[in-house]
């Protein structure tokens, strides 16, 4: 189990940042017994599907305006390329599949839930049904598309299921001295530097390994031509550099006149040209740091504009401050991320006079620094976020040098993962709900219902949402 910080893995033994433990009032007693199970089921089927298609809808509805706004663009006039309208029609079947995926997950949970609570008692089955009903309703990831693999997804989900499970372990007495590496303070930055020497040596060396939608991303702010990334690959393989030629035309479309060395043991001069390693560095955060902006406008700016909106009319110059801040820190973590993955590599290759497989990953290890940079509340979401593609980068690159064994190459295996993982966080979710922070516990409360004690054995249901605020 990877490690998760301090901070986290804290709120599980004393309540301190984490939802504090709290036991609900008996459900009231009503002439509708018979019918609150189904109630709770449309409910959260409801709930769920609201969340799946207002999250997926929201980021189509940004990729179809950016997709107008660049129309006039020539490079977005390619043979085969999507149509507006097309994109469009798309846009609203991904959406309608997402929120059917988490309407049915969220619907499909609870009818087994209430099910085995039904037939053989909700105290009686407390240990083990919440983790069979999050097993079953896994595999509604299927209505995402028969043929669209969700492996990020899956791996991601699993790594919350860690985190979750690892608190457990640390307020356990029987598993708390074997989950004591856990509570390393900076696990978080630990995490990030294993998943950046994976992702970004695959972003260098096998870029097929990654999920398409992040090797766009990496392609645009890594900011080097593809043409460079081949010239650096083929030195690192010891390979024939049989583009320089293109290598050397991309720099003079850029303005910069170079000859290189056919026989370089060193691709310096293929990464950045006429400019010194240390001039390349300044130059190349400064660009990063534009490319980075305009990605966390919308991060910030959105959840100031729907979530906090009540608050930003109360306070508009504290809400905004703090979103202008957090968009100032998050561009530099990630300029800083990219500028620090050609410094550490440049630097390893003077330095040895050579380049190789080795050296690429070591360089890239500590590119993960850069997370200090980030608050620390986002650090374990965006270490989580890449470990999740690099363990899916790795297992690639494994499969494709026949290194895999069968047993892990289930044709589905993301449904597979994502079933085990939904099936831990769900048993937490309704054992140990002092292990979840307060925003994501009060989602799935709001989704599911605040759980019932076990000792109410007679009640059907759990609370209604009027009656999960007052316990909240």
């Amino acid at each position: 189990m990877a490690p998760a910080p301090l901070e986290d893995l804290q709120c599980a033994a004393n309540g301190n940042g984490a939802a504090p433990p709290r036991k609900p009032p008996p459900a009231p007693a009503g002439g509708d017994g018979e019918l609150r199970w189904l109630r709770r089921c449309v409910e959260a089927a409801g709930k769920g599907f609201a969340i799946g298609a207002g999250l997926k809808g929201g980021l189509a509805l940004f990729s179809v305006l950016v997709r107008i706004r660049s129309r006039h663009s020539p490079r977005s006039r390619k043979a085969g390329a999507m149509s507006n309208e097309e994109a469009v029609v798309l846009a609203l079947k991904e959406t309608l599949r997402y929120g059917l995926f988490l309407g049915t997950f969220a619907g499909s949970y609870v009818s087994v839930d209430e099910y085995i609570a039904a037939v053989w008692g909700r105290k009686r089955t407390a240990r083990w049904r919440s983790l069979l009903a999050g097993l079953i309703a896994g595999p509604s990831m299927l209505l995402t598309g028969p043929g669209t693999q969700h492996t990020s997804l899956a791996i991601y989900i699993l790594m919350r299921a860690a985190v979750l499970a690892s608190r457990c372990g640390i307020k356990s007495k029987r598993f708390g001295k074997i989950c004591k590496p856990l509570t390393w303070s900076n696990g978080d930055i630990f995490l990030m530097c294993l998943a950046s020497a994976q992702i970004l040596s695959a972003y260098i060396l096998n870029q097929d390994s990654l999920p398409s939608s992040y090797k766009s991303f990496l392609n645009k702010h890594g900011g080097k031509d593809l043409t460079i990334l081949q010239g650096v690959k083929d030195i690192v393989n010891h390979t024939a550099l049989n583009n320089l030629a293109g290598i050397e035309k991309y720099y003079k479309s850029v303005g910069v006149d170079i000859k290189l060395d056919p026989n370089m043991k060193v691709p310096c001069p293929i990464v950045h040209g006429n400019q010194s390693c240390t001039g390349h560095v300044f130059s190349f955060l400064l660009q990063a740091y534009g490319r980075a902006v305009p990605v966390y406008v919308p991060v910030y700016l959105v959840p100031a504009l729907v979530v906090h909106r009540q608050h930003l009319m109360k306070r508009p110059y504290t809400i905004l401050g703090k979103s202008l801040l957090g968009i100032a820190r998050s561009s530099m973590f990630l300029s800083v991320y990219c500028a620090s993955a050609w410094a550490w590599t440049c630097l390893l290759f003077r330095t040895f006079q050579s380049a190789n497989t080795p050296l690429v990953i070591l360089g890239t290890f500590p590119t993960g620094l850069a997370l200090f940079i980030e608050k620390k509340s986002r650090r374990i979401e965006i270490s989580l976020y890449c470990l999740a593609r690099a363990i899916e980068s790795f297992f690639t690159c494994m499969t494709d040098a026949g290194l895999c064994p069968p047993i892990l190459q289930i044709k589905r295996a993301d449904v597979v993962v994502f079933s085990i993982a939904t099936s831990i966080i769900m048993h937490c979710y309704a054992q140990e709900r002092e292990v979840f922070r307060s925003k994501y516990l009060n989602v799935l409360d709001w989704v599911f219902g605040v759980p019932p004690p076990l000792d109410n054995e007679g009640k059907s249901g759990y609370l209604p949402d009027d009656e999960a605020k007052k316990c909240q």
